[in-house]
């Protein structure tokens, strides 16, 4: 079933589709491996809802990582293979530290993990587009996760200061047509519109967000993102006088030709200290 809301033309302005959960009393799950038999790989009800999604090209310079939640950058990367796994940890985590403390402020950058995602023909093993509005990390999450990384003591420290997660977004190939990303405006979000969702590991319980429509909602993409180009998204702060969720998520936009190339990203999470 899709929900159309009503959205005045204007240029700029695209109609897709947004998957969006519906709440109910259960809380919902996904299983990052096979679950056990009997159990869906993922519980709760979504629902496509068409919404406009606006080009932020025009405002790249007005967007701030702390009010939005989100920035466009162009930067390129010293990579000569975004799917090598040796060369993204040697060249490309450096890179990324030096680009978050350089765009935050930050004092410490720890990159901690990376996603490819990718339909290409040839290319298996990878992930494929998220399709559902959601967030990486929650209020109990994003604390346990700095845990989880790192020695007692030294978590126990960074975590009566300032921390964020930041995640860089980039394409491996441009110009990015196939599912590009949307993001919303944390200034448009409420803490209603967040949906706790436990994310099943086989050797430990993450916690995300998944997102409940809001009318108020807006929500942005850059059409056509080219290989020297990055999105910073904030996943989580632990300033609540800042952005401190930004939803995100792939959707169809409407104006791509049909044989766009299939997309294929790559996506870095750092956690940044203040």
């Amino acid at each position: 079933m899709n929900v159309s809301v009503a959205v005045r033309p204007e240029a700029g302005l695209v109609q897709g589709l947004i998957n969006y959960i519906v709440p109910t009393a259960e809380k919902p799950y996904s299983y990052t491996f096979d679950p056990p038999p009997g159990k869906p790989m993922r519980s709760g009800r979504y629902l496509e809802t068409a919404v406009g999604i606006r080009d932020g090209r025009p405002l790249a310079d007005k967007f701030d990582l702390d009010r939005e939640g989100f920035a466009l950058l162009r930067r390129p990367t010293a990579m000569s293979d975004l799917y090598d796994t040796h060369e993204i940890k040697s060249v490309y985590y450096p890179e990324m530290e030096r680009l978050v403390a350089a765009e935050t402020g930050a004092s410490r950058v720890i990159v901690f993990d990376h996603t490819i995602r990718t339909a290409a023909p040839g290319r298996t093993g990878f992930r494929d587009a998220v399709t559902r509005a959601h967030n990486d990390y929650t209020e109990t999450s994003g604390p346990q996760r700095v845990r989880d990384l790192l020695p007692a003591d030294e978590a126990e420290r960074l975590l009566k200061g300032r921390f964020a997660f930041i995640n860089v977004w980039r394409p491996i190939r441009g110009p990015l047509q196939d599912r590009p990303l949307a993001l919303c405006d944390a200034t448009s979000m409420g803490p209603e519109d967040f949906v706790a969702s436990d994310l099943i590991y086989r050797d430990r319980l993450g916690e995300t967000y998944a997102v409940a429509f809001n009318p108020q909602h807006r929500w942005f993409y850059f059409p056509d993102m080219a290989r020297d180009e990055v999105v910073l998204i904030k996943c989580f702060d632990s300033d609540p006088g800042r952005a401190r969720f930004t939803a995100h998520t792939a959707f169809v936009d409407p104006n791509a030709p049909a044989d766009a190339p299939p997309r294929e990203s790559i996506e870095i999470r750092t956690i940044a200290f203040f």
